[in-house]
């Protein structure tokens, strides 16, 4: 039985004083709640530290994730964060192959599969991001197109604790833009997913991987999606940077 995720990517958002602020608030809204999910929350890289010293100080019910690494473990990497600093924080999750990081940044998914590889060699749990352009979307080919993400994204990685490696389906056009995909619409992309991975990793690690959904997912529609058999929880962006509406989330996936 897979256990349901919601985590928070707040993206290029809060200083290191607010997102201090943001994960009191989340701590306090869920402190009196019996929290059902695994809930990670996703800080830009120079908040991390304050937000894991808030889970450490509260015992908050949420886990610490980053937003990037790179596959190097030191060197003349200017600008770039290496597993062991992710680790020595206390991050304990990493999005790797956000759309905007392949779509700004360049990243391939040969970045992504050296990350992931990365990131599990430090005993952090990937979220590798998939998903389609609205041109490809239009064209039919949208289960075609994230397949192949996922064969390379996936290539060569060993999973041995299926808990340990967790995807995030988000179609590029719902991204930030309120559009949202529709709960079937995850589903035939999640479904797709999970079919990949059973051909990669045979059905039980298959069964066992989370499959999230993400692209405008909010409290009003996130009871809807997760009631899919093969949506496992969300990757919240705008929605995260309220305590009030992300606790929400929370609540209502547990439901």
């Amino acid at each position: 039985m897979r256990k349901l995720m919601i985590a928070g990517n707040w993206k290029m958002n809060k200083t290191y004083t607010e997102g201090v602020v943001l994960a009191q608030g989340l701590a306090d809204a869920l402190k009196d709640v019996e929290v059902k999910v695994d809930v990670v929350v996703c800080p830009p890289t120079v908040d991390l530290k304050g937000v894991s010293e808030v889970i450490d100080q509260t015992s908050a019910p949420f886990a610490l994730g980053a937003q990037n690494v790179y596959f190097e473990e030191s060197g003349a990497f200017t600008g770039e964060t290496a597993p062991s600093m992710l680790e020595s924080v206390g991050a304990t999750y990493c999005v790797i192959g956000h759309s905007e990081r392949r779509g700004y940044f360049g990243e391939t998914d040969e970045d992504i599969n050296k990350k992931a590889k990365a990131l599990m060699a430090h005993n952090i749990v990937p979220i590798s991001c998939c998903g389609e352009p609205l041109e490809v979307r239009e064209a039919g080919k949208h289960v075609e197109f994230v397949v192949d993400q996922i064969k390379k994204d996936t290539e060569g990685l060993e999973i041995t604790d299926p808990s340990k490696y967790v995807i995030a389906y988000e179609p590029i056009w719902a991204i930030g833009t309120g559009k949202t995909a529709t709960a079937d619409d995850a589903q035939e992309v999640c479904g797709a997913i999970r079919e990949t991975l059973a051909e990669i990793f045979g059905q039980e690690t298959a069964d066992s991987i989370r499959v999230l959904y993400g692209g405008s997912a909010k409290p009003g529609n996130i009871a809807e999606l997760v009631a899919k058999p093969d949506v496992d929880g969300a990757l919240v962006g705008g929605a995260s940077l309220k305590a009030e509406d992300f606790s929400q989330m929370v609540i209502k996936a547990g439901e």
